[in-house]
């Protein structure tokens, strides 16, 4: 029996994004609490990106600016789903994945995951961009998919996005020479003064079009924002670049079937460059550190 109704189809293909609520049961959504908390508890101990994922960069990713062991700021997990049983089943087997296959399906494959969090006191923040620059493929039926393991609420950092932006141009996320990881200023301005705070509570999810303008501020609370994300693409859908966040899962059905075609549309962008470290928080901070631009 399909989850959502006509109009929340509709929806999602005119604002690019969809917010549902409680697409995992009380018993998954604490078990991915225990989860994230013990790897907080685990980050206490560290003082550097710590683990290893299949390209051997690391798994776990600090907010080394605010991080001690008092104020942890764990910030990004990369592909939860290889080390987390709880994280594969949200990924894999529930409600959340039923209702992606019901925006893009029949047939969905899983591309990769990673854990976006702000811990009280962290300033960890999302600089606005779009996701498909990153993870291009040969068509943008791509859903990236946040689920709120926390509360979402307007002071806590959250997901920011343009409605209908989706439908407009594919935005660069290159200056010159230099991968900044974000759109150009004058993108993100405007896309400041159109922005639609996505909040809602625990087990929420927000369904967001990969060419879905987006970014977030840090945590003014002292209440943790974290966020699942799971990217997912019609089966058709091909990559035309390396994952940012490699897994040992990516590719594999979660829908429907393999049907080992291909279907392209059109569009031109310049293939972005993939993270030399932990996330690509680094390659954000890197380019406004260069050009002195802290405006975002």
């Amino acid at each position: 029996m399909p989850h959502l109704s006509e109009a929340q189809r509709d929806a999602f293909r005119r604002d690019g994004y969809l917010l549902v609520a409680e697409v995992v049961d009380a018993a998954l959504l604490a078990d991915l609490r225990r989860d994230f908390e013990a790897w907080v508890d685990d980050s206490r101990k560290r003082t550097a990106p710590w683990g290893e994922t299949v390209d051997k960069r690391p798994r776990f990713d600090l907010e080394l600016k605010s991080h001690s062991a008092g104020h942890p700021a764990l910030r990004r997990v990369n592909s939860p789903t290889e080390v987390s049983d709880a994280y594969k089943r949200a990924m894999a087997t529930s409600k959340m994945t039923e209702i992606v296959a019901e925006l893009i399906g029949p047939n969905v494959k899983f591309h990769h995951s990673k854990i976006n969090s702000k811990l009280p006191g962290a300033a960890t923040e999302v600089k606005w961009h779009q996701d498909f620059p990153f993870t291009p493929h040969s068509n943008d039926d791509i859903i990236t998919a946040l689920l709120f393991v926390d509360e979402v609420t307007a002071d806590n950092g959250p997901l920011e996005i343009v409605p209908g932006s989706h439908l407009g141009a594919i935005h660069s996320l290159w200056k010159d020479d230099t991968f900044t990881a974000a759109v150009a200023d004058e993108v993100a301005a405007e896309s400041r003064k159109k922005a639609v705070r996505c909040l809602g509570p625990a087990g929420a999810c927000c369904l967001m079009h990969t060419r879905l303008l987006h970014g977030s501020a840090p945590n003014r609370t002292g209440r943790p924002r974290t966020l699942f994300i799971s990217v997912y693409s019609a089966e058709d859908a091909v990559p035309l670049s390396p994952n940012p966040v490699p897994s040992s899962m990516e590719g594999l059905i979660v829908a429907g079937q393999r049907t080992g075609t291909v279907r392209s549309v059109p569009f031109d962008l310049r293939l972005p460059q993939l993270p030399s470290t932990a996330s690509f928080f680094d390659q954000q901070d890197a380019a406004a550190a260069a050009t002195k631009d802290y405006a975002f």
